[in-house]
């Protein structure tokens, strides 16, 4: 039996970070559980996904804690255990991720409604849950999942490293789903903002109008801003991992500086801290209601689920041009 591999061994200090990443990112999917629960008028679509996104970010969250917590030295059956919730809630992260970009494009650029809509739920329901599902089965059953020396981890358990074919079920336990994702989020979310912008330039002549007579920022210039904010976070919080990944692949003793353990560590786990930041606290209507709720400031005018109110744009007699989304498709997520 070939010598175990060479252990990236944690600092208290590097564990009491990634620990407290894991700690806010449950806060913080709890969080967009809770505006999900507790305002029923805030259910768009598109919100529904991101609450199936913060169950998967939560048991993720919670896994990862549970493998930093016990920093794993070997084999054992907890660590095949944490190893396929962590591997089967990250991997499934990824797909909704994606599928919550995948809808925006289709709802707001393809102007897909009605039961179509409802169809395509259904599908992401199936692929970001039943692919995950299918891949950490099969992994745990050939016995893929176990012990990694925390090369390609941090303190939690994945991909055994002493498998021969270690790469490919690293590739398909996840890197090849994050890999997709440092594509597909870029690309989705620029041609979303290429078609708001498109849809801007149609009413600039109303503008002024519309500032005269109501005084408010257009609602959809955050979400510009959050088009391209999500895949750059994203990617930010996640190419650590890729980092070392390559370095582990390559052999390469950097894969076991302290900066990339760190950050390899947060990056994998705070991603629901950042959709709360993302989702909740920068979108004005729920942070309008979680400070109402607290009763630390002022209540804000009534507005609708959607945001501020949409003033009416006065239209030409024969125009056939015009945007087909409204601001209300992205002002609550």
């Amino acid at each position: 039996m070939p010598p175990p591999a060479p252990r990236t061994e944690l600092m208290p200090s590097e564990r009491v970070l990634v620990l407290l990443s894991c700690v806010l990112s449950a806060l913080g999917s709890s969080l967009l559980v809770a505006t999900h629960a507790l305002w029923p008028d805030l259910r768009s679509r598109a919100r529904r996904l991101l609450l199936f996104l913060s169950l998967a970010d939560l048991l993720s969250a919670a896994s990862y804690f549970y493998g930093v917590l016990q920093d794993f030295s070997g084999p054992s059956w907890d660590c095949v255990l944490q190893g396929a919730l962590s591997t089967f809630a990250n991997t499934s992260s990824f797909f909704w991720t994606v599928a919550i970009a995948l809808y925006l494009y289709l709802s707001i650029v393809r102007a897909l409604r009605g039961p179509r809509a409802g169809h395509l739920l259904w599908a992401f329901h199936i692929v970001s849950w039943g692919v995950p599902l299918a891949i950490t089965v099969a992994a745990v059953a050939l016995k893929k999942i176990g012990y990694d020396a925390s090369d390609v981890s941090v303190g939690w358990c994945w991909i055994d490293l002493e498998a021969e074919d270690r790469v490919l079920w690293m590739l398909l336990t996840g890197k090849l789903w994050e890999l997709l994702a440092y594509v597909a989020l870029p690309v989705l979310y620029l041609l979303i903002r290429m078609h708001i912008s498109r849809a801007h330039e149609a009413l600039s002549e109303y503008r002024p109008v519309l500032a005269e007579g109501h005084g408010l920022q257009h609602p959809s210039s955050m979400a510009d801003k959050k088009l391209v904010l999500i895949p750059l976070i994203f990617i930010c919080l996640r190419v650590w991992s890729t980092v070392r990944f390559v370095l582990t692949l390559c052999g390469s003793p950097a894969v076991q500086m302290p900066v990339l353990v760190v950050l390899h560590g947060i990056g994998n786990t705070f991603q629901g801290g950042a959709n709360c930041i993302m989702f909740v606290l920068c979108t004005r209507v729920i942070r309008a209601r979680l400070c109402s709720v607290c009763c630390c400031c002022p209540q804000l005018p009534a507005e609708g689920p959607a945001g501020p109110p949409k003033a009416t744009v006065p239209t030409k007699a024969g125009d056939s041009q015009g945007p087909r989304w409204a601001p209300s498709e992205l002002a609550s997520t």
